[in-house]
């Protein structure tokens, strides 16, 4: 979506009630690894917070030992708890109503999935009843060197207490879901947009907006003058470019193709 779709989508999905969800898991696979905590908080911007759950898992396996000094939790805490089949099926209904947020859904959601497979349940939510905060932060926080949670939550000072705990995580994600849908239905249309247009996107993005292949838009964008610069590693980075710089070649291309009819 362009800048102007995107200030109108999030406009509109901060009236929703927004479901957030951290999970602390044994390891970083979905299919692989197991849940370890569970929080699930529900709030509005109305309303503010209407419930919080939290509960540990056993996850019937050891925990690593530096994700146990990662997080604080320790084997003798989660072999004390119930396992998955019992924690879990009492979440679905708080799971399956609201917006499914949480601070990097692409990890959290398959995860959820991933658990209530192995219970024999289909959980499935629309992409229209997603959020994503690591997205939102990137689009309204486009200046900060970083918007891993703990970073953002020392940034706006959040009282949550300690990260990486599922509790603390779901606390931090929702108070920064409140701040910047707060901003972006209190600010100007034209400052937020500028805001948006400082966003650092990926190749791969990029050419989604300008409805090519990455190779194409690579192109396209060098012969305009676009900035750019690589990030990451050789073998798994990209090259990333301005939103801002990205939409107004769009919007040129738009122009062009009107004034051939």
């Amino acid at each position: 979506m362009l800048s102007t779709q995107l200030l109108t989508y999030y406009r509109n999905l901060s009236q929703q009630m927004f479901t957030v969800v951290d999970l602390e898991t044994t390891g970083r696979h979905a299919w692989q690894h197991r849940v370890m905590e569970v929080s699930v908080l529900q709030a509005t911007l109305a309303e503010g917070v209407l419930i919080q759950q939290t509960d540990l898992i056993n996850p019937l396996t050891q925990i690593p030992l530096r994700l146990a000094h990662f997080t604080g939790i320790k084997q003798p805490m989660v072999d004390a708890a119930p396992p998955a089949a019992e924690v879990l099926p009492p979440y679905l209904p708080l799971l399956s109503r609201g917006v499914l947020t949480a601070h990097n859904l692409e990890f959290d959601y398959p995860f959820l999935q991933a658990e209530f497979d192995r219970l024999g349940i289909q959980f499935v939510r629309p992409e229209t009843e997603q959020l994503c905060t690591v997205k939102l932060a990137r689009l309204m926080l486009p200046d900060l060197p970083s918007r891993k949670l703990p970073h953002l939550v020392r940034h706006f000072q959040f009282d949550v207490g300690r990260s990486h705990r599922a509790e603390a995580d779901t606390l931090a994600c929702w108070m920064l879901a409140e701040r910047l849908f707060t901003e972006l239905l209190n600010e100007e249309d034209d400052v937020l947009l500028a805001r948006f247009a400082r966003q650092v996107i990926p190749l791969k993005e990029a050419a989604k907006l300008l409805n090519c292949a990455p190779e194409e838009a690579q192109v396209k964008l060098e012969t305009a003058g676009a900035s750019t610069r690589f990030v990451g590693r050789k073998r798994d980075g990209t090259w990333v470019y301005r939103r801002g710089e990205v939409e107004q070649l769009v919007l040129e291309q738009v122009s062009y193709t009107s004034s051939q009819f």
